[in-house]
């Protein structure tokens, strides 16, 4: 597979990344992880609350054996008791805590170094200035790689690139969900940083599995909780899911390859990480890298999503609180 920078830091990883939030049982997540690396998938994402430590423990043993061909992102900024998340409310980026978090994850992941390490979301009590600072202390003592923010805004991203130079951020972005094009990525683009979106695949919509609310609502999807999965915004956007299956068929592909085709074209600087727990879908989503969308694609497609306008927030009220824009 390609390789792409993340930002001007010399962060090399593959076009396409494996998200691996949703891998939270040894039997999920070995296979698919492995399999990943056999399709030369280089960035693995995960966190210390996925799972609540045991996400890191799962992707830390799929990788050992390649630890030196991989990089690893990581994340903190939430408080973990009990082996459970403390809510939403339990933010926590206090500098003792980041160093805490910084060893436990070392621990888990069976590694001397952590290649990428974000914030995981903004805590609103301790300066972005602080938090950079402790991260830019890691670094120098060896134990991380790169600086990363999620879900942060312009001001955030310039107030810590300042005390310590970001390689990357994440947050979501797709087809479906296009606002970081509003100010995040203009921002990005000047001060060199990369960007990582998750969910790239619109949580599943741009596939085109889901044509109800009711392709959701099965027990244990998560996807019931969000906003933007109601009969009528799902019907609004039809066109474009549509639109993608006929450029798939150009190019022997899938709707969803078109739609990680279509990031990695419009945003050079980009590394989409999509997650599944099927090793069928993972393959799938590698394949996006290898679709070559022409102008006349790229065209049709931006024609295609400026027809419909998305309206209302992505996330629940608690969820969307803990975005910093």
């Amino acid at each position: 597979m390609d390789k792409r920078l993340l930002g001007s830091g010399g962060l090399e990883v593959s076009a396409v990344g494996l998200g691996c939030m949703s891998l939270l049982t040894r039997e999920d997540a070995l296979p698919v992880i492995r399999r990943a690396v056999d399709l030369g998938v280089t960035f693995f994402d995960t966190a210390e609350v996925y799972g609540a430590w045991a996400n890191e423990e799962f992707v830390g043993e799929a990788l050992a054996p390649v630890r030196d061909q991989v990089k690893i992102a990581t994340k903190f900024g939430f408080e973990v008791a009990d082996g459970r998340p403390a809510g939403l409310n339990g933010l926590n980026s206090r500098p003792e805590h980041i160093r805490e978090v910084v060893d436990g994850s070392l621990r888990r992941l069976r590694t001397d170094h952590i290649d990428l390490l974000y914030q995981h979301r903004v805590d609103p009590e301790v300066p972005i200035e602080d938090v950079a600072g402790t991260v830019g202390e890691l670094i120098a003592a060896g134990k991380v790689g790169h600086f990363g923010l999620s879900e942060v805004g312009v001001e955030v991203v310039r107030r810590a690139h300042a005390v310590q130079p970001v390689t990357a951020l994440q947050s979501e972005y797709s087809l479906w969900w296009r606002e970081p094009e509003q100010e995040i990525l203009p921002v990005l683009a000047e001060l060199g940083i990369g960007f990582v979106p998750f969910s790239p695949l619109g949580k599943g919509f741009l596939t085109g599995s889901i044509t109800s609310a009711a392709d959701v609502s099965g027990a244990g999807d998560r996807r019931t909780i969000f906003p933007r999965f109601t009969d009528e915004t799902i019907q609004a956007s039809r066109g474009l899911v549509e639109l993608l299956r006929v450029v798939a068929e150009r190019h022997d592909a899938t709707p969803g390859q078109v739609a990680i085709a279509w990031i990695l074209a419009v945003q050079p600087h980009a590394v989409p990480i999509p997650g599944t727990r099927r090793i069928e879908r993972l393959e799938e989503n590698v394949g996006g890298a290898e679709v070559a969308l022409t102008s006349e694609d790229l065209a049709e497609i931006q024609d295609a999503a400026a027809a419909f306008e998305l309206t209302g927030d992505r996330y629940p009220e608690a969820m969307q609180k803990l975005i910093n824009r």
